[in-house]
């Protein structure tokens, strides 16, 4: 039986690490967006970081937990499948994988008192499924740097 996730990604000896990484990872992906969906993300996402420049992590740290309880199914199939890649276990269930990511994040936002961040996210979530399947690989490869 392979380690749970949270085990390896909620490790409190390497929170901060995680963070970091993850914070690159949303960084990487909004900065090689292109066209008029990516300049609205970009925008977006900037307008987040000037309301406050701890959001982001913050967010990224809240989350952290919610994000790794929804991949643990992934990566517990990902772990008896024999494949070696875990960003393409889940680049290749993009649409459910998505799906369970962006649950968590739309409860946190409706839970939210932030209204600048309320009317951001709600402006970027129509195009939002489409953003989180394109990072899927990318986050994948960070999931299997520390649970691999």
């Amino acid at each position: 039986m392979v380690a749970a996730l949270k085990e390896t990604l909620l490790d409190e000896s390497r929170t901060s690490e995680v963070v970091a990484d993850v914070q690159n990872l949303v960084d990487a992906e909004v900065a090689d967006k292109s066209g008029a969906s990516g300049l609205a993300l970009k925008g977006g996402y900037a307008a987040v970081k000037k309301v406050g420049p701890s959001i982001v992590p913050d967010a990224i740290e809240g989350l952290l937990p919610a994000f790794v309880d929804k991949l643990e199914p992934y990566w517990q199939d990902f772990a008896g499948s024999g494949e070696s890649s875990f960003a393409d276990f889940l680049a290749a269930r993009g649409d459910a994988a998505a799906d369970s990511l962006l649950g968590v994040t739309d409860t946190r936002i409706e839970g939210s008192d932030r209204a600048a961040v309320k009317k951001v996210y709600s402006s970027l979530r129509g195009s939002a499924k489409k953003h989180v399947v394109e990072a899927l690989p990318r986050l994948g490869a960070l999931v299997q740097k520390y649970a691999g």
